[in-house]
């Protein structure tokens, strides 16, 4: 089966008039504990996931249960999106709760940890993807921002965050419940992490006459009982510069994922990612350096390396003709 941006390999095994998913997880890469720990505690918490059948952990095989092949990604439209995205956010609670484990204790999503993140994109994409050579201004001004995005993430309540909370990391199960996948990077972080991350998607970007609604009504049912002192502009400040935080790392890591471990399907994504970078950061006087350092030295940098790419590659095609 297609597998996702991590290290697994996935297998359809048919036995029995009835299928299964087979996980081959090598555990000197991977945290598989971790997986089968917080499983039990999102089935706690009456979350659909994955029934884990049978786990080896010393060679990392699992057999889990088959929730099918249709991710929520494949179903939204312009019309339906909004329906589906509120029943998502009406799982969000839910993961908050989820308190980890003594065999899993749940990691915090601290200051050195979201600036460490955000250190892939300039090492990743810029330095190694892009090869941008930035300068001591530049870089100053670019930690400015990160130092400002990071003490908006700690200000915030914290709560577990799936941390990869988006539309292809949901499915539609048989019943046509949401079931949730790939939750074992699950953390203790900001409360909107989750909810930007569903919302402001790196693979797909609705249109804010959708989204701001959705914002709002989190606000007013969810948000103001975890932050009771907070305003909606308080929340929305929040929410966008936690977004920032994420795509910012999204950006490098969908770089990193091309030239450390082979996969360049990710490539296509980078350009969509920083255009929220572009478009968010504006609207924060505070930010205007990362708005525009983005929009008018890395998103032009990257597109002149894709049309060398395609230079080249037209160049090979002619060749080998």
């Amino acid at each position: 089966m297609t597998g996702d941006a991590g290290f697994r390999v996935y297998y359809r095994l048919s036995c029995d008039n009835r299928t299964y998913i087979v996980v081959d997880a090598s555990p000197d890469k991977l945290n598989n504990n971790a997986f089968v720990s917080l499983t039990k505690q999102f089935e706690e918490q009456e979350i659909v996931v994955p029934d884990i059948i049978h786990y080896q952990e010393e060679q990392g095989f699992m057999v889990i249960s088959d929730l099918g092949d249709m991710l929520l990604s494949s179903k939204l439209t312009e019309q339906s999106v909004a329906n589906y995205y509120q029943k998502a956010i009406d799982l969000l609670p839910r993961i908050a709760r989820v308190q980890g484990s003594e065999k899993h204790v749940l990691p915090i999503y601290d200051g050195p940890f979201l600036q460490m993140e955000m250190e892939i994109f300039t090492d990743w994409l810029l330095a190694e993807h892009i090869g941008l050579a930035t300068s001591e201004q530049q870089k100053q001004s670019l930690q400015q921002c990160f130092s400002i995005l990071v003490s908006s993430a700690l200000e915030q309540p914290v709560v577990t965050v799936h941390r990869d909370y988006h539309s292809r990391n949901i499915m539609l199960d048989k019943q046509q419940n949401l079931a949730v996948i790939d939750y074992q990077d699950a953390v203790k972080g900001p409360f909107t992490y989750d909810l930007v991350s569903l919302l402001r998607d790196c693979y797909v970007k609705w249109d804010d006459r959708i989204i701001n609604p959705l914002v709002s009504d989190y606000f007013y049912s969810h948000a103001q009982k975890i932050a009771p002192q907070s305003s909606l502009k308080d929340f929305q400040r929040w929410f966008d510069l936690m977004g920032l935080q994420r795509h910012i790392k999204a950006s490098g890591i969908f770089a990193r994922l091309y030239h450390r471990d082979g996969k360049p399907g990710y490539l296509k994504d980078i350009p969509l990612t920083l255009s929220y970078i572009v478009d968010v950061a504006a609207n924060y006087s505070e930010l205007h350096f990362l708005s525009d350092f983005v929009a008018n030295t890395v998103l032009p940098a990257l597109k002149s390396l894709e049309q060398e790419k395609e230079q080249e590659n037209q160049q090979e095609q002619l060749g080998s003709s």
